[in-house]
């Protein structure tokens, strides 16, 4: 997540931004859990301006490349084949790295201050989401060139696009698009075929929508709320909100396990609170664990198989390893000044 954004809600709300059946699993060893993937983790810096991508081994939990990418790197994603990453910058650019080398290969002009992106299941397109100007920029994977601007899209944040490919749920962190003239936020469906937005639903009045994961199946949309410590739950059938779960202080980052049993939200805990990583069972919707990390936990991802979760610390430089199966730290990974971002590889290339 871009600090570009993260500085618009410092100015005007005053906070801050950016499976397997895993807890069955007994393996301790990430690399052995991972099959030796890459963890790429974005750097947005002290101010916004950091540009660089540490790359980790889950094999031996250290940074093994470090790449120079645009400045104020926020959201990553990978492939479907795992051979590239696409980096967001809030420079308005998209750096494409090739995993098999760790370089920059392509660097795609989008918009005026993107924040986060997805792939299509198919593999095919990148979705971008673009703050400044409202909008959702669609890049088509096989070219790296824009196809589509999607416009009606108030101040965008996270973005997350259904396992069936049909839908992209997109956090609207004003949903007016103007902080000024209120801060009650939203979040947009976006038919994929048409490319054009269906609905747009409002989780908490007067909130500010951000982090935004969808489950295994795509039935649910799991939606972090800055300002009011709530995660809410989306059906995707109906487009409504059937539940809203407590949580930690200023959830920011949510991802679910790739078996859907489980959401983990990162309470950034900036302004007071406890930060940690808040563990909402799926099915009852309620906090079945709390997970001590370091200082704003931000953006997190889970290895293949999902025996393990990666955290970024903005605050103490550093990415936390979780072990799911017991919710407990087993590594502390030193990275670049203010990570972010997270995304992990399904395989290394070799």
């Amino acid at each position: 997540m871009n600090l570009k954004m993260r500085i618009l809600v410092i100015c005007f709300v005053g906070i801050l931004f950016s499976t397997l059946s895993i807890h069955g699993q007994n393996d301790s060893n990430p690399a052995r859990a991972s099959a030796h993937s890459l963890v790429y983790v974005t750097n947005t810096g002290s101010f916004g301006d950091g540009n660089t991508v540490s790359v980790i081994d889950t094999a031996t939990n250290t940074v093994v490349h470090t790449v120079s990418v645009g400045q104020g790197a926020g959201g990553v994603a990978i492939t479907l084949d795992g051979a590239f990453a696409y980096v967001v910058s809030g420079s308005s650019t998209v750096s494409v790295i090739d995993t098999a080398t760790n370089t920059v290969v392509d660097t795609i002009v989008v918009g005026s201050n993107p924040g986060d992106v997805a792939m299509t299941p198919d593999g095919n397109f990148a979705y971008v989401t673009d703050g400044n100007s409202n909008s959702v920029v669609v890049i088509d994977i096989a070219t790296n060139a824009v196809v589509t601007t999607i416009g009606s899209v108030p101040t965008p944040a996270g973005i997350a696009i259904t396992p069936n490919g049909e839908s992209a749920y997109v956090t609207n962190l004003f949903s007016n698009g103007n902080p000024i003239n209120g801060n009650a936020g939203s979040v947009s469906v976006i038919d994929i075929d048409t490319n054009q937005v269906v609905s747009t639903i409002i989780t908490v009045p007067q909130d500010n929508p951000f982090g935004l994961a969808i489950g295994k199946y795509g039935r649910f949309a799991y939606v972090t709320n800055l300002s009011s410590n709530l995660v809410s739950v989306i059906s995707t059938k109906s487009n409504t909100v059937v539940a809203n779960v407590a949580v930690g202080s200023r959830p920011v980052g949510v991802a679910v396990t790739p078996n859907g049993a489980f959401a983990y939200v990162s309470d950034s805990a900036l302004f007071g609170g406890l930060s940690g990583i808040s563990v909402i069972n799926t099915r009852t919707n309620t906090v079945v664990a709390t997970v001590p990390v370091g200082l704003d936990p931000q953006g997190l991802a889970f290895v293949p198989g999902g025996a393990f979760a990666y955290v970024a610390n903005q605050l103490s430089n550093t990415v936390s390893v979780i072990k799911t199966a017991t919710n407990t730290v087993v590594a502390t990974v030193p990275v670049g000044i203010g990570p972010v971002g997270v995304a992990i590889t399904p395989r290394v290339r070799r």
